[in-house]
Parts: structure tokens; C-alpha cells; sequence
């Protein structure tokens, strides 16, 4: 749940990236840190598992406004989608406020993906979450790989699997080249204040 600091007029709030290991998750984080270094607060912090890492960084994200004075500051994090580092899925994902799932295109990984969704709607529900009312944008990773010798899904076939019941905006995306990296969590962010708004009833000034 975000959190209001009055005395440094900021609104904190939690956006985690989710998904199978070795998706795109922290490859968008990195972008994302290196990218837009103007909005980017403080170094990127890193904590190793073997196999796989948590990353997370704050973040002011510009031209969205204020909510009563207070500028918006989120943090972006990422969970290790090792299977079993589910334990830490879980610490991870409390107190968050938006989602992006990154799911892997390639068709070796379909599996994973829906494995990984489903862990995400099960770790949601123990913490008396909703998947279907909590902010959440699907990306559709690795589309770059799209000319090459490994094969890749259709994006309509990732819908199907992944986006039938939720309905939720969703973009292909290349986290190596940066490609729908900006727009996802754009979305996401927008999706989030639009959700903290009703929450807590907020008037936008």
C-alpha cells in the first residue's frame, strides 16, 4: 500500500516486476535505471540468489503530476522467478501497489509463463489481494528474437494463454533494445495513481 510522507511531501508507492526466471525482468530494470537517469534516485540495489536476483531502485516519474502537493515516488522491483525462491516472491510483493508480468516469447518458455501467472495470482490471494483489481500490464518479452533460429509464440497466442480472463493492457517488448519497456511502465504507473485515487479518495490538483 502506498505510503503518504508529509514531511518530505511525497506519495511512495511499489511497482513489482513479475514473471518465470530468466524472462526480462531485471534486463528491464537495468534499461529502465540507465535510461532515465534524470528520474532515477540513488544506485540500484542488488540482491544475489543463485540462479537469479531481486533488484530495485526509487524512481520520480515525471508528468504525472501531484497528488494534494506530494510528488509521486515509486519503487520498481523485481522477483526472483526461480521456483524455489517462492518465500521470496512473496516478501517481495508485500505492500505493492502495481504490476508488470514479463512474460518470456519463446515457445519453450510458454509453460513457465503460465506457471508463473498462476503463482502470482496465488501468492496475491494469500495476502487477500484480488490479481483481477490490483494495476497489472502484461509484457510480451523477447520480441526481438523474432528473425532468428529460436522460435518465438505470436503475440495472439500469449494473449490467449495469458490475457483471456484478465483483460488487461499488454505490450511485445524487446528489454535489450529497450523496445515497449517506456510504454509498460508507463501504463502500469497510470493504471497505479488511477487505482490510489479511488483507494483513498484522493483529489488530484
Amino acid at each position: 500500500m502506498a505510503v503518504v510522507n508529509l514531511k518530505s511531501r511525497e506519495i511512495e508507492c511499489k511497482i513489482v516486476y513479475y514473471g518465470p526466471g530468466r524472462c526480462g525482468k531485471t534486463t528491464n530494470l537495468e534499461y529502465i535505471h540507465r535510461t532515465y537517469k534524470k528520474q532515477v534516485r540513488g544506485e540500484m540495489i542488488s540482491i544475489d540468489t543463485e540462479g537469479d536476483r531481486t533488484l530495485f531502485f526509487d524512481f520520480l516519474p515525471m508528468g504525472l503530476g501531484k497528488i494534494k502537493g506530494c510528488d509521486i515516488k515509486v519503487q520498481l522491483y523485481t522477483v526472483p522467478g526461480q521456483v524455489q525462491y517462492r518465500s521470496t516472491r512473496q516478501l517481495v510483493l508485500n505492500g505493492v501497489d502495481g504490476l508488470i508480468f514479463v512474460a518470456d516469447s519463446l515457445k519453450v518458455r510458454r509453460e513457465k509463463n503460465v506457471e508463473s501467472l498462476k503463482d502470482l495470482n496465488g501468492n496475491l490471494k494469500k495476502m487477500g489481494m484480488n490479481i483481477f483489481r490490483v494495476p497489472l500490464v502484461l509484457q510480451y518479452n523477447k520480441r526481438d528474437l523474432e528473425n532468428t533460429a529460436m522460435p518465438l509464440m505470436k503475440v495472439e497466442q500469449m494473449e490467449r494463454d495469458l490475457n483471456r480472463q484478465l483483460r488487461v493492457p499488454s505490450f511485445p517488448a524487446s528489454a535489450v533494445n529497450g523496445q515497449g519497456v517506456g510504454a509498460t511502465l508507463t501504463r502500469c504507473l497510470k493504471l497505479t495513481l488511477k487505482h490510489l485515487h479511488k483507494e483513498f479518495q484522493w483529489a488530484k490538483e
